[in-house]
């Protein structure tokens, strides 16, 4: 599997009991594929895959694949701190007719290296997917490193990396030492340098309720080359990729950013909180901002 393009983790909406938001769901998944996005993840972080039942997990596997119906690929988030239950998720993810799944390190366990590798490839031998490999280390504590990215060349099923370090190094390192490995952007403030080192695919979460802006930058970074232009656009966003990086309230104000553009996310599930109306207030005025700045570079260069 070739992973090119923008792929949005799509956030789980909910009424404000919790339960799953179903018309929402499917508004917004019609959008983001109305849009453009070239892929959808299922179960990722932004989705709030931790809040969930195991039961609901697998339960929103088959209802994103039945919305999507093919339109586009649907990529399904396997972590778990239990390999046993990574496994369990990627085989459900097979069984809904997934076209790849996402694989994180274990977070919490501080697995090293090897064991990092081992937990990968059990997945892969139960799942035989393609995989988009994960590395977080600011939520999971460990890198995947060397040792992990050269015992996982024993599969081609691992095709691509989700990086999300925020480490130039690393960056530098995936992009010299392990080409057949893709390089897919998981930082959203450094897309640009992500760009220019031959990333040709971005995992961002803001473009549940942008994605015109992170299309508008693949297109022209990836596609046509243009960084001056590529310059103006990711200065144009970087205002709310600080916000979303910074605040400490990440998935809230993905929701609410799509709240503001008419598909009621909903709360997120506890521990985390809706946000107050400051934030809020901030996050409206920094999209509001950003829309304006975006339409006049599109429009310049049209």
């Amino acid at each position: 599997m070739q992973f090119e393009g923008i792929y949005t983790p799509v956030i789980t909406p909910y009424h404000n009991d919790f339960s799953l938001n179903h018309d929402a769901l499917e508004a917004t998944i019609n959008r983001l594929i109305e849009a453009g996005v070239h892929g959808l993840i299922v179960a990722g972080t932004t989705g709030e895959y931790y809040a969930q039942t195991t039961e609901e997990r697998i339960e929103m596997m088959s209802i994103a694949e039945e919305i999507i119906a093919g339109r586009r690929p649907m990529i399904v988030g396997t972590g778990a701190i239990r390999t046993e239950d990574s496994i369990l998720y990627a085989k459900a993810a097979k069984t809904a007719g997934a076209d790849a799944i996402l694989i994180a390190t274990p977070p919490y366990a501080y697995p090293t290296g090897r064991e990092i590798a081992l937990h990968a490839l059990a997945i892969d031998r139960a799942a035989d997917l393609p995989a988009m490999l994960y590395n977080y280390p600011g939520r999971m504590c460990v890198n995947m490193d060397e040792e992990t990215l050269d015992r996982l060349g024993r599969s081609s099923n691992f095709c691509a990396i989700k990086e999300s370090s925020g480490d130039p190094n690393r960056l530098h390192m995936l992009a010299r030492d392990y080409p057949h490995i893709a390089l897919s952007c998981g930082m959203d403030d450094q897309a640009l340098e992500f760009f220019a080192w031959g990333a040709r695919s971005w995992v961002c979460a803001g473009s549940n309720f942008a994605p015109e802006a992170h299309i508008a930058l693949y297109q022209t970074c990836v596609v046509e080359g243009n960084f001056t232009k590529g310059r103006a656009l990711m200065s144009a966003m970087l205002p709310l990729m600080r916000v979303l990086e910074q605040g400490g309230k990440f998935v809230q104000c993905i929701k609410y950013g799509l709240t503001l553009r008419g598909i009621d996310a909903g709360p997120p599930r506890k521990p985390l909180q809706p946000l107050n109306k400051d934030d809020k207030r901030q996050l409206a005025e920094v999209i509001t901002t950003m829309d304006i700045a975006i339409a006049n570079i599109m429009g310049e260069g049209a």
